[in-house]
């Protein structure tokens, strides 16, 4: 049942988010909804500034005015977010709230998805995926936060980076 549970946007008054956040939280408690009601998460950004007395480093609201709800929706599970003080409503067209897409999630940022290659700087990896599969590179970068890996590919006798995603490539396999 969990697979069904999706991620939604709840609208809050400007300043309530912590307060919606901790509320749901209590009520998914007090009712038992912890199969309905997954996660309550208020998406932050570190801010680094630079004052006269030096670097000062702050949590931001990346969506002031936004609570994001990972849940299954049900009737129970809409009436116990909805009537949250400080809850206007979800996101979504009309009466019916829409679920962020995997894609939205990713960007948010919201669920970490740990990615393990099994490759590093340097190795020779194969292409298995795209206009150059089967083509055989040199891993010159890799950022695994940005899913990106840069590989240096020797065509018609020059050296062309090209940049793909991580599971577009694989280790050479001796």
């Amino acid at each position: 049942m969990a697979d069904a549970a999706k991620w939604y946007v709840v609208h809050t008054y400007s300043g309530y988010e912590n307060t919606v956040k901790a509320t749901i939280e209590k009520n998914v408690e007090t009712r038992h909804l912890e199969d309905l009601i997954h996660t309550v998460s208020i998406p932050l950004e570190t801010v680094t500034e630079l004052t006269e007395n030096g670097p000062k480093t702050y949590e931001r609201k990346v969506f002031p005015g936004y609570v994001l709800v990972k849940m299954i929706m049900t009737d129970d599970a809409w009436y116990v977010i909805k009537n949250v003080r400080g809850v206007t409503g979800f996101v979504g067209s009309g009466t019916k709230p829409t679920p962020l897409t995997e894609d939205e999630v990713l960007q948010l940022g919201v669920e970490k998805r740990e990615i393990v290659v099994g490759y590093q700087v340097g190795d020779s990896v194969t292409i298995n995926d795209g206009p150059l599969t089967s083509f055989v590179g040199t891993v010159d970068t890799l950022e695994i936060d940005k899913n990106k890996v840069r590989v240096i590919v020797s065509m018609f006798g020059r050296e062309t980076p090209v940049e793909l995603e991580l599971d577009q490539v694989e280790p050479v396999s001796d």
